[in-house]
């Protein structure tokens, strides 16, 4: 069983010994004995006491703990070596407690000295407990409570302890002393000793040497550095004495204390960052308490090992320490969060500068607390400062303690938010002044990049104020502003060229060559180049543009929500919608009316006087007027200048009519004026209320004092006033009567309102001659561009004034129909109004018999739409322009109106249209009466616009569309003949020029009816006026009744093969010129054209044309006059309107419309480049002929080689063309003569520059001197392109852009020193300068004198022998034009030798060059034949550059010609004659279009 016992571990009892006694023996305080048996025996922070007394009261030094001894049990310690070997060591102190009462040691049984007793071995004491502190003394059963064991003890080795501290009121050789003494004794028990220099932590230097000294003298005596209160060596030293007791275990090693300490320094700095770190991690909230982080960490070892070494009080500082920490930081983010925010509540708060710039902080604060918002953004807490109160925890309350305001840094904040305001506003001045500077830099395009544009401003004072990132803000806002107007500009552009766009049916695809025009033409706009650098943004808008122009629809409108099909249909649907509904109502009592309301306007007192006579002709307001007793309401109403500006009357009174009466003229006027304005605001009321129109009676008064000078003047003012306003004019009766007014004129005023009334009620009445809605008489369409600027009511207004207007058929949301009287008869008008893109659709696949088109005279895009579209409209139906404006000032105001309105005259003049204009603020001409000369003349030709349409029909096929067909298509044809006087119209209502003009014929001139408006319209017609001066021509002799031409019986193959030949012709009709003169209407004689064996010379005159201007065309021969040929073929049953001519279209009887349709393929065709000539131009005229079906012979002037078929439909005078032809025929003879010896004349005049030069256009040898034989601009371009361009694909043959050119000879012009590399201009500008230089010489530079020679030598077969002749025919030049001629083709020769890259070769330079070099005539035969001959001339210098100049060898090329080129053929061959059968012939096809065979 003893060998299962485990070992017990061997114990040794310490005893630890030192100075001790009264305060006289030890000092104030002790050497430390205490202390060091607190660290060792209990080692945890916590469990160590500093203070150790040993001054006891009697009945301390008598309880359990001392128990009358003069030693301390400390208790039991486990102890394990370094060598792994465990012990039990027990401690006692050695000590001399003091009397508190007496300060003398207590008396014990053991009454030896402390020295004697200290040394002893035994110790002995019965139930004996263990000491911890002072504090246990009389309270031991608080404390944990153990017994010494056995109650003895024997001592196994002894600890002596030496203060080496300074203080203690002791001298250190006193104690030493009393140390020897005491070693003396304890060396005699034979027990091992250690010294323990204690305090080592204040210890004295000297000190610690003299225990040393005191140590090396003594055997194995061991001197060990500790220090209890640091902790250091404390166990070191008790380690140390036990190896002394038992030899067995290992030595310790004896370290200095100052090693120690720093060891133990580490230990405890690495547990206190440990322990910290532990604390920030789990410590969040500076709300948490000391216990729950304790609680919560006790088993941490981290946390115990801190506790153990520093102690609870340490580790809860720490904790106290972070807490406060956290309160603080949190603290410090309220208060930067208050004041990051207060610069915002600031800025909504004060910021207005002007307010606070002046106001001081307390002042600001005070304005602060005025606000409304104030406590929106700000508390006012009850006790400060705020970091002291709960509102630090109030966490969702963001609104800043007003207290915050009193800190210097809000004082600071609310300083800078005033410097701020005050940067900003000169910020925001210096961008504004930098966006005034950007818009000022003419030459900054859309597009830009800003880099490009910075190095020109850099030198501007706002541009140095503001930052880079406001420069390139600014940047971009100006360069949206001016992409955005370039955008629309472009687009306005391109509505601008709408005859570009609108030549080809909708949705058909534009072909590569379209495409190819459409670029080139915008090409020269400077609103198309000023995209360039946003080229695909440009391509997708003329895309976008080309799409809708081919498909388009209201949804995809390029004006947007401005689309007037979507405008129109919201108008007629709300205005059309409340007319129907109460129409049925609107007079619904006016059949028999008892009670007359009437409104009695004057001046002067006229008005209340009138109303006197009227009730004193009356019983009790009852009137009797033709057997009838009718009750009167009278209203005087005094005119006065505020009246004109609003008039007013009772809403209970409803007035039936007005009677408006005068005096003098300035009354007259007056009450003109007051009608004006009172019509415009009833007519507003009308279609509201649905109330009737108000009919106005001028009536004339009396003078009182009898016959006055003035009455006849009065008399006819108030005519033509009525006149004008369409009202009913009561004249003075004859005789003399005293009074103002007359019974009679009372009387007639009377029936005058009760007719307007009864005539309203007549017009709105249901009545059963009424056709269904779904018949109408006439189909208008009226057409108007989207986007135009005026409001679509102005043009709506004058049919939706009138009660006569309802909506259309169901499903027809853009279509009104308006019961009008025209002529005698009342006709059902269906009127749609559409824009021009939703038109085109019905243009040419509906009927339709007439056309109201619209246009706006400040937009040029609006005209060019009306063009575009009036010119493929069908010449027979009859067309209304209406030009919109403001006012009429405009026209003598504003050029660009006058322009555009001039324009739209001359084109109505030209077709003899109908033109008027509209102003937007005038409401007279908005009446109905408007476009009632317009609705007779297409209810005048309605049966020839029927017969051709449905000739169309049986032509083209059948199509359907918006319209029904005509309801009439079963009438008969209408005969129409086109020397008829009834297709003369009167002018224009309206003239844009003034109202000078009578608009209607006086009462005496014509009879009339009413209409519902109260609007008198002629029942006859108009005299015919002529159309150019608007006055009624003198009486016409009556032209001679021509035979009539018609041919029955033809044979159907000859109908077909003059069918091909006129095909044939129009293909080849091409090269006409755009400039026509007045005379370019004529057809030109026959003897003018290359005359050709078997054709007869027959001429005929022509009836004038509907300009009333002679048109003259040759008939070919065969064709006889006689009545029975005219019968024999068969023509007696087509109607005159067929048989005079057929149909064809505007476009050919208007030289603006002409022009306009064809400038853009001739601008195609002849502006692309000068080499665009000679067999370039044949292909490009070949090309045209699909077009030629467009040309029309009555304004193409036939040139002498060019042929083509003549209207059939126009006749001919005999006698006015042989006269003609007499007078052409020697003139051709002279000119035949002149041909050879007269010279070309020049291509290009010498009026293409627009400015002044000292320089371009001066001859050739006043800019040269034998010095300086090159001109200096030539030099300078030629630098700049071999330095620049020699890269350049395409370079002579683009175009550059032309403003460029102009600015680099006007740059020039100025400065000739300018260098051409600063100006950064494009090399294409450079070169088109440069071959323009040549283009403004007087004379070419290739002398005409020349020119012939050069052609023959190019004819010259043998390759050598060719460029010999060329070579002697060089230096025939003058020295002048030879040396710049070299100097030219040396640089054209370096050009094609980089072709690779360029893609120039000679001959594509010679193309380009020739026409600028020799100058040719083009509009000579001869020339058109000798192109070729030319570019070849030039290809060969440029080629041959070396042998011509420069003595050289002739260049062998691979493509040498071995010959000429061959001759090329003339624009047109020789006419040749078509042998056809009696006894119509066309009278010349030409070559390039074979005629078909005959059948």
């Amino acid at each position: 069983m003893a060998k299962n016992k485990e070992p017990r571990l061997p114990m040794y009892a310490v005893s630890v010994v030192g100075l001790s006694g009264t305060e006289k023996d030890k000092g104030n305080c002790g050497v430390g004995k205490s202390c060091l048996c607190n660290r060792y025996v209990r080692p945890k922070a916590d469990d160590y006491y500093p203070e150790h007394t040993s001054v006891l009261s009697t009945i301390d030094f008598g309880g359990r703990v001392v128990n009358n001894d003069h030693f301390l049990y400390w208790g039991e310690v486990s102890h394990r070596g370094d060598d792994g070997l465990d012990c039990k060591i027990q401690v006692v102190e050695q000590t001399e407690f003091i009397d508190d009462q007496t300060f003398l040691p207590h008396r014990s049984t053991n009454l030896q000295p402390y020295t004697k007793r200290a040394a002893a071995s035994k110790l002995q004491s019965a139930e004996k407990l263990m000491y911890i502190c002072t504090d246990q003394l009389g309270l031991e059963q608080d404390f944990d409570q153990k017994q010494m064991p056995d109650g003895r003890l024997n001592v196994d080795g002894f600890v002596l302890c030496i203060d080496v501290s300074k203080g203690c009121n002791r001298k250190f050789d006193d104690q030493m002393k009393i140390v020897n003494s005491l070693y003396s004794q304890l060396a005699k028990s034979k027990k091992p000793i250690v010294i323990a220099a204690t305090k080592c932590d204040e210890c004295v230097e000297q000190y610690l040497k003299d225990i040393q000294t005191f140590a090396s003298h003594k055997k194995n005596l061991i001197v060990v550095e500790t220090s209890a209160r640091a902790c250091v060596n404390v166990d070191l030293c008790f380690q140390a004495l036990i190896q002394q007791i038992d030899k067995t275990r290992g030595k310790p090693k004896i370290m200095p204390y100052l090693d120690s300490y720093k060891i133990q320094r580490q230990l405890v700095a690495t547990v206190t960052d440990k322990f910290e770190k532990l604390i920030v991690q789990t410590v969040k909230d500076y709300h948490t308490s000391w216990k729950a982080v304790s609680n919560k960490l006790k088993n941490h070892p981290d946390y115990e090992e801190y506790i153990n070494l520093e102690g609870t009080r340490k580790a809860k500082n720490t904790f106290s320490k972070h807490i406060e920490q956290l309160k603080q930081e949190h603290i410090k983010k309220r208060r930067d969060d208050y004041f990051s925010s207060l610069p915002k509540i600031l800025n909504n708060l004060l910021n207005n500068l002007e307010e606070i710039e002046k106001l001081s902080w307390t002042e600001a604060q005070s304005l602060l607390k005025s606000r409304l918002e104030f406590q929106y953004w700000f508390v006012v807490l009850e006790h400060t400062p705020w970091d002291e109160t709960e509102h630090i925890d109030k966490t969702n309350d963001r609104r800043v303690p007003f207290d915050l305001l009193t800190t210097a840094e809000g004082e600071k904040i609310y300083q800078n938010h005033v410097q701020h305001l005050i940067s900003e506003k000169r910020r925001g001045e210096m961008k504004e002044k930098f966006k005034k500077t950007l818009e000022r830099v003419q030459f900054i395009s859309p597009g830009q990049p800003w880099e490009e544009v910075m190095c020109f401003v850099m030198e501007d004072e706002a541009y140095k104020y503001i930052s880079e990132s406001d420069r390139r803000d600014v940047y971009s806002r100006h360069q949206r502003e001016i992409v955005e107007r370039a955008k629309e500009e472009f687009q306005e552009m391109l509505f601008e060229h709408a005859e570009l766009f609108y030549d080809l049916d909708l949705n058909a695809t534009p072909s590569c060559d379209k495409m190819s025009e459409i670029h080139t033409v915008l090409n020269e706009e400077p609103r198309y180049r000023a995209l360039q650098k946003l080229a695909p943004d440009r391509e997708s808008l003329l895309l976008k543009h080309i799409g809708f122009v081919y498909h388009p629809t209201k949804e995809t409108c390029l004006s947007g929500q401005s689309c007037v099909d979507m405008k129109v249909e919201q108008i007629l649907s709300n205005s059309l919608v409340q007319l129907d509904h109460g129409r049925s109502n609107l007079y619904h009592n006016s059949a028999n009316i008892d009670k007359i309301n009437l409104c009695l306007i004057g001046r002067e007192g006229l008005a209340q006087e009138l109303a006197n006579e009227i009730r004193a002709q009356s019983t009790d307001d009852e009137y009797t007027l033709d057997g009838k007793i009718y009750e009167l309401e009278l209203l005087p109403i005094e005119v006065s200048p505020a009246l004109l500006l609003s008039h007013s009357w009772p809403s209970s009174f409803k007035p039936h009519g007005c009677f408006c009466v005068f005096s003098s003229i300035e009354s007259l006027n007056f009450i003109g004026d007051c009608v004006g304005r009172i019509r415009a605001e009833f007519a507003q009321s009308r279609r509201d209320r649905f109330l009737p129109p108000l009919p106005f009676i001028l009536i004339l008064a009396n003078q009182r004092d009898g016959v006055c000078k003035n009455i006849p003047i009065l008399r006819h003012q108030g005519q033509q006033l009525a006149n004008k306003l369409q009202c009913t004019f009561v004249d003075l009766p004859s005789g003399t009567f005293p009074r103002k007014f007359n019974e009679s004129q009372i009387k007639q005023a009377l029936r005058g309102v009760l007719e307007g009334l009864k005539h309203n009620f007549d017009v709105m009445s249901p009545l059963p001659s009424i056709k269904d809605l779904s018949e109408t008489d006439l189909r208008i369409v009226m057409c108007a561009m989207c986007g135009d600027p005026f409001s679509v009511d102005l043009i709506l207004s004058p049919f939706l004034e009138s009660h006569s207007c309802s909506a259309g058929q169901p499903g027809q949301s853009n279509t009104l129909i308006l019961d009008k009287i025209i002529g005698d008869s009342r006709k059902r008008i269906q009127i749609t109004v559409l824009s021009y893109h939703s038109s085109i659709g019905i243009r040419k696949d509906e009927l339709v018999h007439g056309y109201i088109l619209v246009y706006s005279a400040k937009r040029k895009a609006s005209m060019a739409m009306l063009r575009a579209f009036l010119a493929e409209v069908q010449d027979v139906i009859p067309v209304q322009m209406v030009a919109i404006t403001d006012s009429q000032a405009d026209f003598f105001e504003n050029e660009a109106i006058k322009e555009l309105m001039t324009e739209g005259e001359h084109i109505a003049t030209e077709i003899t249209a109908k033109f008027t204009a509209l102003y937007s603020l005038s409401q007279y001409h908005r009446q109905t009466e408007v476009f009632t000369p317009f609705f007779n003349e297409v209810l005048e030709k309605k049966n020839c616009i029927e017969s051709s349409f449905m000739l169309d029909i049986s032509r083209d096929g059948a199509s359907e569309g918006v319209f029904p067909q005509s309801p009439h298509g079963h009438s008969p044809p209408l005969i129409y003949d086109p020397d008829s006087e009834d297709d003369a119209e009167a002018p224009p209502p309206y003239s844009p020029i003034g109202d000078d003009v009578q608009l209607l014929p006086t009462p005496s001139e014509r009879k009339y009816r009413i209409d519902m408006e109260g609007n008198e319209y002629p029942v006859l017609n108009t005299p015919v006026i002529d159309e150019r001066n608007h006055k009624v021509p003198p009486p016409v002799k009556p032209k001679p009744v021509l035979p009539k031409h018609s041919v029955r019986k033809l044979d159907p193959n000859l109908l077909k093969t003059i069918e091909a030949g006129m095909r044939s012709t129009r293909r080849n009709r091409t090269g006409l010129g755009d400039d026509l003169e007045a005379s370019d209407n004529y057809a030109e004689p026959v003897d003018t054209l290359l005359k050709s064996k078997g054709f007869n010379d027959v001429i005929y005159a022509v009836p004038e044309d509907s300009q009333n201007r002679a048109v003259k065309m040759r008939h070919p021969v065969g064709v006889h006059h006689g009545h029975q040929e005219d019968e024999e073929n068969g023509y007696d049953h087509v109607s005159k309107c067929q048989a005079g001519r057929r149909p064809s279209k505007y476009k050919h009887r208007s030289k603006i419309l002409f022009s306009k349709t064809k400038a853009y393929h001739n601008r195609v065709h002849s502006d692309v480049s000068d080499e665009e000539t000679g067999s370039e131009m044949q292909k490009i005229w070949k090309g045209r002929g699909h077009r030629g079906s467009e040309e029309d012979p009555l304004l193409s002037p036939v040139d002498p080689w060019k042929g083509g078929i003549d209207n059939p439909a126009i006749t001919s005078d005999p006698e006015q063309d042989d006269r003609k032809g007499k007078k052409k025929k020697p003139q051709k003879t002279k000119e035949s003569k002149k041909q050879k010896s007269k010279p070309t004349k020049p291509l290009y005049p010498p009026t293409r520059r627009n400015w002044e030069s000292n320089y371009f256009g001066i001859p050739l040898q006043n800019l040269v001197t034998p010095e300086r034989p090159i001109p200096l601009f030539i030099e300078k371009c030629v630098d700049y392109i071999e330095r620049t361009g020699l890269t350049t694909e395409g370079l002579y043959r683009v175009n550059g852009n032309k403003t460029d050119q102009d600015n680099i000879q006007k740059q020039f012009d100025q400065d000739h020193s300018m260098d051409l590399m600063a100006m950064d201009v494009a090399v294409n500008a450079v070169a088109g300068a440069f071959k323009a230089f040549f283009a403004d010489l007087p004379d070419p530079l290739i002398p005409y004198s020349l020119h012939p020679e050069l052609v023959e030598a190019a004819k010259i077969v043998d390759h050598i022998e060719r460029l010999q002749v060329l070579k002697e025919i060089v230096r025939k030049f003058p020295p002048v034009n030879y040396e710049v001629f070299k100097y030219v083709i040396t640089h054209l020769n370096r050009v094609s030798q980089h072709s690779r890259t360029t893609l120039m070769t000679a001959d594509n330079l010679s193309i380009c060059f020739w026409p600028t070099l020799m100058r040719p005539d083009f509009e000579n035969k001869y020339t058109l034949s000798t192109t070729k001959l030319n570019q070849s001339v030039i290809e060969s210098f440029i080629q041959q550059c070396q042998y011509f100049f420069y003595g050289g060898e002739m260049v062998e090329l691979a493509s040498a010609e071995n010959g000429p080129p061959a001759h090329p053929h003339s624009m047109v061959e020789a006419l040749v004659p078509l042998q056809l059968p009696p006894p119509l012939q066309p009278q010349q096809i030409q070559h390039p279009m074979q005629p078909d065979p005959l059948v």
